[in-house]
């Protein structure tokens, strides 16, 4: 009998501290189940600012502090907490060094990563440049590197830099998020059918994906011995 497969959509921004734990978590829940080879996962974009400029000179800080109407030293609070909390993943924050970008070009690249198998690893690597390495992700250089190093073809990655490619295609994954209701991320879709609001802890995770994956497996027959089925019509007739 051929093992049934588990969907799993997942919406998120590069620019999101709590996608990458969140990321880590779904993993690190995923990893420990003995389907794990028949989960599909695919990743969708999503934006927490679009109107972001593609440079902007301040901080992290300044711009939370800014956008949110916060101070500023409310705002570094919050980020020892998400550092704190990254650390538990076995992620290495650096909010002093992280480079504010616009994340649409990134998202484009990740769409280009997905038609080549390589979404995943794309975007671990963009995640990381992001948080940990202090990289900026809007810029052609940094991301044409991080390309190569996903394994994507050189020349796509400079077609899609230097043009518009998959656009729509960004544009296509906000409106299906808009439609299921998503007004923040992570967010996780089992199957069209279980939605798995934010960096969930592993528990919940693995939870989620064990029911999810027992109702998308086939019936198993209950019978009082082996082949003991009972009398039944079908379309050849009546036993």
């Amino acid at each position: 009998m051929t093992s049934p497969r588990l969907a799993v959509d997942i919406w998120s921004d590069i620019a999101c501290p709590w996608c990458y734990i969140g990321k880590r978590r779904f993993e690190s829940a995923l990893s420990s189940l003995p389907f794990k080879e028949h989960v599909d996962v695919t990743w969708h974009s999503y934006q927490l600012d679009p109107s972001l400029p593609e440079r902007y000179d301040g901080t992290e800080a300044d711009y939370l502090a800014e956008r949110k109407g916060l101070p500023v030293e409310q705002v570094r609070q919050m980020f020892a907490h998400v550092t704190e909390q990254a650390a538990g993943e076995g992620l290495a924050y650096d909010f002093d060094a992280l480079k504010v970008a616009n994340s649409l070009t990134a998202h484009r690249l990740l769409h280009l990563a997905a038609e080549h198998g390589s979404a995943g690893r794309l975007k671990e690597l963009l995640l990381s440049a992001h948080f940990e390495k202090g990289l900026d992700i809007g810029d052609p250089e940094v991301l044409r590197a991080l390309g190569a190093d996903a394994g994507l073809p050189g020349p796509d990655v400079v077609r899609v830099l230097e043009g518009d490619d998959y656009r729509d295609a960004v544009e296509a994954d906000f409106a299906t998020a808009r439609g299921l209701g998503i007004s923040g991320v992570p967010f996780f879709v089992l199957d069209m059918k279980y939605g798995i609001s934010g960096a969930q802890p592993v528990e919940v995770f693995r939870e989620a994906l064990t029911k999810a994956y027992a109702e998308a497996a086939p019936l198993t027959l209950v019978a009082t011995e082996p082949g003991a089925d009972g009398p039944a019509c079908g379309p050849e007739g009546c036993d």
